[in-house]
Formats: C-alpha cells, sequence, structure tokens
C-alpha cells in the first residue's frame, strides 16, 4: 500500500495544486527578474547613449552626432524640426562654425534627472540640460542656457538611437508628450 493511498482524494488534489502554483510563481519570479535585469540594462545602455551624446559638445573633433539617431529620425530645436540623419548632421555643422564652443576657452554640457522609461524595444527620456562656458582660462563659467530634452528611443539591431528629441526651453513638455 502506498503513503498516498492514505491521504484523502481531496488532500492529494489540493497538494497538487498548491505545488502547481508553486511552480508557477518560481517561474512567474525568475522571468519578472530577468525583465527586470532587462529593463536595467537597456536603461544604462540609453543613459550612456545620452552621456556620449552631451559628451560630445565642446570637443574640438566630436563624434558625427547624426550615428546617435535612427533612419529617418527626426530632431525638432523649440518648434524647428531636422528630419533625417543627414539634415541633423548639417545642424551641427553649421552649429559647430559659429557656437558658442569655437570661440570659448571651454564649453561643457551637463545633464541632470534623466527619466528614462523603457517599453520593451522602445523608450522615452526626460531630462535637464545645461550648457557652461569659459570665455578665458581662469574665468569662472558662465551659464549660457538651461532646457530639457524630451525623447524616444529605438533600439536597432541591439543598440539604442534616437527616434525622435525634443529641445524645449521652457518646463512644459512637447504637446501629446507621454513619458
Amino acid at each position: 500500500m502506498k503513503i498516498f493511498d492514505k491521504v484523502p482524494r481531496r488532500l492529494r488534489i489540493g497538494a497538487v495544486g498548491f505545488v502547481g502554483c508553486a511552480v508557477l510563481i518560481s517561474l512567474t519570479v525568475a522571468q519578472a527578474q530577468d525583465a527586470t535585469v532587462l529593463a536595467l540594462s537597456d536603461r544604462a545602455q540609453i543613459h550612456d547613449l545620452i552621456t556620449r551624446y552631451y559628451y560630445n559638445f565642446g570637443h574640438s573633433s566630436p563624434e558625427d552626432f547624426s550615428h546617435f539617431y535612427a533612419r529617418g529620425a527626426e530632431m525638432i530645436l523649440g518648434t524647428t524640426p531636422f528630419k533625417g540623419r543627414r539634415a541633423i548632421a548639417e545642424l551641427y555643422a553649421r552649429a559647430g562654425k559659429a557656437g558658442p564652443s569655437s570661440k570659448a576657452y571651454s564649453f561643457n554640457v551637463t545633464i541632470s534627472n534623466p527619466l528614462i522609461v523603457v517599453h520593451g524595444n522602445t523608450a522615452t527620456a526626460e531630462l535637464i540640460f545645461t550648457e557652461f562656458v569659459i570665455q578665458k582660462k581662469g574665468e569662472a563659467p558662465r551659464i549660457r542656457t538651461q532646457g530639457r530634452e524630451y525623447s524616444t528611443l529605438v533600439k536597432v539591431n541591439g543598440e539604442w538611437l534616437y527616434k525622435t528629441r525634443e529641445i524645449e526651453g521652457g518646463s512644459e513638455p512637447p504637446k501629446g508628450w507621454k513619458p
């Protein structure tokens, strides 16, 4: 006689159900942990992309800004759109020749308060940027401008890239913005 034959049938069914639930819960927790690890990794990659992008400002030979954008991407400065990598690259080429870094001793851009939300292979990011200029060696830095970035990003072949990047001067997000 088996030991389970002495246990009432409904207790056996309950025990099997309990074990089944425990297995399902452990699988769900493992999947959630994997999703969390992936989301954290994606957030770190996006934060790195944004940091490298802003680190580019003020360098004598910056990385081509258009490489940070997906095909068909759009950058919007205030109300002026620049569509496609080529238009974005041309914008930065013009700005580099006449911008504050061309005449200043030092030009740096810092970012703060990044809010990055990952939605699978897309993401949104909001942050504040501050531009600092030092005109002559030994002078104190002055704030040139401060603004906000509202971006959507896409994961292309395992790499995060900007899809849209909107730069605003005020504290109100662009119309229709959803983080």
